[in-house]
């Protein structure tokens, strides 16, 4: 890596660790802890690469952007910021910066990054300030540092202003509509309508579609849980959609169901598939990103604080239990237990024992992806596999996969085995229907480290 990098944080060790990462790598590194020494060296012509923080002591670094474009229209910028929220990532992207990365960063990651953009000869055009809509802010609950969440940021900030239809899935409470919503309002069309469309508006009119395309006009259309359509109504979506004239409504669906699935069962068109999947966002479950409960939490306080309840704030005892729940309502299940919490505690700090009487009268969910919460192993196991292949993009996933795929469902099945019969190799080997000299080979091949103790029943 070779060039001339300007860091801005005014944290200290990221500044120093920054340095002595890029300065091993081959780079001449300027760091700051000022904005205004930043835009100075800008203008004056230095550096190849800006690498800077958002809330510094004298200023906003996305608010720097558009100066920086306009002076130096070929210096691209990676914005790192500890505010982890979608709002980060369309804003940064709107300024059009070259690559955002929440805090803390992966180091390894951010010197990728960093290569590429030293490597990549991008024409900035200086862009006008935008307006806000009216709900920007810290309204959106779609906040999180985690990896997953932080992807389906910085996807969203890149086709936000396309015309490309986006299909979004998820589970129930995961926020689908939320996303929805956002991908319109920082939108070049969010001036226009946005109007939502489900399966019981079109089942109680016969006009209730070509009404609603109406209404949108050139705006946005959300068909709310696209699975639960009737092949009947899918059918006229299909033929609609087809007939959309140019300077129609962006198209955007969401699905809390596996709608390759339903494909497959015969209970989903193919061809409205095709037509509603341009970009596929998916919102992971809130138990696949644990590390955003304390986040999302926090900001539900703040929200039923502003909304009239006491302050309050979750102990460390009650945020471990937060985080090993498997919160089967996902966010929307977390935001109304902590507004509970907010108003049912005697006291400003919320302990475990408030948490699990909450959570422990908390109703049980069906699995993801069928209502009668019957979904098959192998449906799950297809769902993996796919995203698997669709991770490699045009490439196939590397040799041996028959038995690294066999390995990952083996593992954890006798090591739930083992669990579930204390420990006692007959009794699993009994269970698993194998040989126990078979087990303990197995055993002793995956390195399953077996606890004998007694199981109570």
């Amino acid at each position: 890596m070779d060039g001339t990098v300007l860091v801005a944080d005014d944290d200290r060790t990221i500044r120093t660790v920054l340095t002595q990462a890029l300065t091993r790598a081959g780079c001449k590194v300027h760091a700051t802890s000022s904005l205004v020494t930043l835009m100075r060296w800008v203008e004056e012509g230095k550096g190849d690469l800006v690498i800077s923080d958002v809330v510094m002591p004298d200023g906003n670094g996305i608010e720097q952007l558009p100066r920086i474009g306009s002076a130096r229209p070929d210096l691209p910028v990676i914005v790192i910021s500890a505010q982890n929220t979608i709002m980060t990532a369309i804003r940064a992207a709107e300024a059009e910066a070259f690559d955002y990365l929440p805090k803390p960063f992966d180091l390894p990651e951010l010197m990728k990054r960093a290569a590429k953009a030293l490597e990549t000869k991008r024409r900035l055009v200086p862009q006008p300030p935008r307006t806000q809509p009216d709900n920007a802010g810290n309204e959106l609950p779609l906040v999180g540092r985690t990896p997953a969440m932080q992807a389906l940021y910085r996807l969203v900030a890149r086709v936000m202003n396309t015309s490309l239809p986006i299909l979004i899935t998820g589970e129930s409470g995961t926020g689908k509509s939320l996303v929805a919503r956002a991908v319109h309002d920082f939108s070049d069309r969010r001036a226009l309508p946005f109007v939502t469309l489900s399966a019981a508006d079109l089942a109680g009119s016969a006009d209730a579609l070509g009404q609603a395309f109406a209404r949108a006009r050139a705006g946005s259309i959300l068909i709310d849980e696209i699975g639960d359509l009737a092949e009947e109504q899918q059918a006229r979506i299909a033929r609609l959609l087809d007939a959309l004239p140019p300077g129609g409504p962006r198209v955007m669906a969401s699905s809390r169901l596996d709608l390759a699935g339903r494909i497959e069962a015969g209970r989903f068109r193919d061809d409205l598939f095709y037509r509603i999947n341009g970009v596929h966002l998916v919102l992971p479950p809130l138990r696949e990103r644990v590390d955003d409960i304390p986040l999302l939490a926090d900001h539900a306080l703040v929200r039923a604080e502003r909304e009239g309840f006491p302050l309050r704030r979750l102990t460390g005892p009650a945020l471990e239990l937060m985080r090993a729940y498997s919160w089967p309502g996902n966010v929307r299940q977390l935001e109304h237990a902590v507004r509970r919490l907010a108003a049912t505690s005697s006291d400003s700090d919320i302990g475990r024992a408030e948490v699990e009487a909450v959570l422990g009268s908390q109703p049980a969910a069906d699995l993801p992806g069928h209502p009668d919460g019957a979904e098959k192993l192998s449906g799950l196991v297809a769902r993996h596999l796919r995203r698997y292949f669709d991770l490699h993009g045009a490439r196939l996933p590397p040799a041996g996969l028959y038995d690294r795929i066999l390995a990952e469902v083996e593992v954890p099945l006798i090591e739930i085995a083992l669990d579930a019969t204390g420990g006692n190799q007959a009794k699993a080997a009994d269970l698993l229907g194998i040989n126990r000299n078979t087990l303990r080979k197995k055993i002793t091949d995956h390195d399953i480290r077996v606890t004998r103790r007694r199981k109570l029943m």
